[in-house]
C-alpha cells in the first residue's frame, strides 16, 4: 500500500510590488566539469568560489523565472515563465552522463509549489534551445512515449537565430539540442503560438532591445551572440528597477567578472564585451540580475566596486 504524497511546502515569492510578483523556481539540477564552466581560469581561482566534487564536477542550478501579472482589478494576471531549466525529458542513461539530479520533473514540482499547474503558464520565454534551458519545456521521459510540450496553452517565444542554430547546429553544439522540441515548437506555428523574434545586433553592437508582441511593452529583449548566437535576455520593468535574466551571458555570481566566461561560450571575447555593456547598463540604471544557473543565489544588484570592477551585492527581502 502506498503512503499519500506529502503536500508540497509553499513557495515564497523572489519578489512583488503593485504590478507583479516574481518567484525563483528551481527545476532539476546538474553537476558539470568545473574547468569546462570556469573556461580558461585556473582552478585555484575558481575553486575559491565553487568547490568541486571528486570528479571535479561543480553544482549548478537550473533556475527559472515566474512573473504572475496583477490584473487590473487587482486579481491574477498572465503568468509568464522565463525559460524551462533541464527538465527530465533524458533517458536515464542520458541524464546520467549529463550529471542531471532531482526527483520526476521539478520544474513542475516548483510551479505547484508557488500554487500553479502548466496549464495556467500564457507565455514560455526561451532564452535558447540548449537542453539544459528548454529542456524542461518537454514532459517526463517514459519509455516508449514520444515527448510532448509540458506546457500546453503557452505561446513560445524564441529568437530567430537561436531556432536556426537549434536546426542546424554546428558540430560543437551539436549535442547540446534536442531535435523533437525544436519540431514541436515549430508545429506551433500553424496554431499561432510561436513568436520567433527577428534577429537584431547583439549588446555589442549597441543594438537597441527587441520586443515581443506575446510578452508586451513591459519587456524587453537584449540579444547577445557570444554563448550562441540570438540568445535573449528577457527584461521586465519593477518598481525595485529593471530586472535581467541574465541565462548563459552571466550564469552566475563568479562570472559578473569580467574575465569570466565559459569553455561553452563560442566567442568568449564578444561575450565579455556584452557582458560589459550590460552591467554599465544596469548599474546606471538600479537594476538587478537573475541567475539561472547559481546554486547559491537567485537574483543580486548590480554595482561597481571601490577597485571599478562589477559586482553583484545580495538584496534585501522585499
Amino acid at each position: 500500500m502506498h503512503s499519500p504524497a506529502a503536500p508540497l511546502a509553499p513557495l515564497a515569492p523572489l519578489y512583488q510590488d503593485d504590478a507583479l510578483t516574481l518567484w525563483a523556481l528551481l527545476g532539476n539540477s546538474q553537476r558539470l566539469d568545473g574547468g569546462a564552466m570556469f573556461g580558461n581560469a585556473p582552478k585555484a581561482l575558481w575553486a575559491r568560489w565553487i568547490e568541486p566534487d571528486e570528479h571535479n564536477r561543480i553544482p549548478l542550478a537550473c533556475r527559472c523565472l515566474l512573473i504572475e501579472e496583477r490584473a487590473a482589478g487587482g486579481g491574477r494576471g498572465r503568468l509568464i515563465l522565463c525559460e524551462a531549466g533541464i527538465g527530465a525529458f533524458f533517458e536515464p542513461k542520458l541524464r546520467e552522463r549529463f550529471g542531471v539530479e532531482g526527483e520526476g520533473h521539478a520544474l513542475l514540482s516548483a510551479l505547484a509549489a508557488a500554487g500553479f499547474a502548466p496549464e495556467d503558464v500564457d507565455v514560455v520565454a526561451l532564452s535558447h534551445l540548449h537542453f539544459d534551458h528548454a529542456g524542461g519545456a518537454l514532459t517526463a521521459w517514459r519509455e516508449g512515449e514520444a515527448p510532448r510540450l509540458a506546457f500546453p496553452r503557452a505561446t513560445f517565444v524564441v529568437g530567430e537565430e537561436a531556432l536556426a542554430r537549434a536546426r542546424r547546429p554546428h558540430a560543437r553544439d551539436r549535442a547540446s539540442f534536442i531535435p523533437e522540441l525544436t519540431a514541436l515548437l515549430e508545429a506551433l506555428g500553424a496554431e499561432g503560438r510561436l513568436e520567433v523574434v527577428p534577429a537584431s545586433p547583439g549588446l555589442a553592437e549597441g543594438g537597441a532591445p527587441a520586443l515581443s508582441r506575446a510578452l508586451g511593452a513591459r519587456y524587453a529583449l537584449h540579444v547577445s551572440h557570444g554563448h550562441t548566437p540570438g540568445q535573449l535576455l528577457l527584461e521586465v520593468s519593477t518598481a525595485r528597477g529593471p530586472l535581467v535574466f541574465c541565462g548563459d551571458l552571466i550564469p552566475g555570481e563568479p562570472w559578473v567578472h569580467l574575465p569570466i566566461t565559459m569553455g561553452y561560450d563560442r566567442s568568449p571575447e564578444l561575450l565579455i564585451d556584452e557582458k560589459r555593456a550590460l552591467l554599465e547598463s544596469l548599474v546606471a540604471r538600479g537594476g538587478w540580475l537573475f541567475f539561472t544557473h547559481d546554486a547559491r543565489v537567485a537574483a543580486a544588484a548590480a554595482r561597481v566596486d571601490e577597485r571599478g570592477r562589477f559586482e553583484a551585492v545580495a538584496l534585501p527581502a522585499p
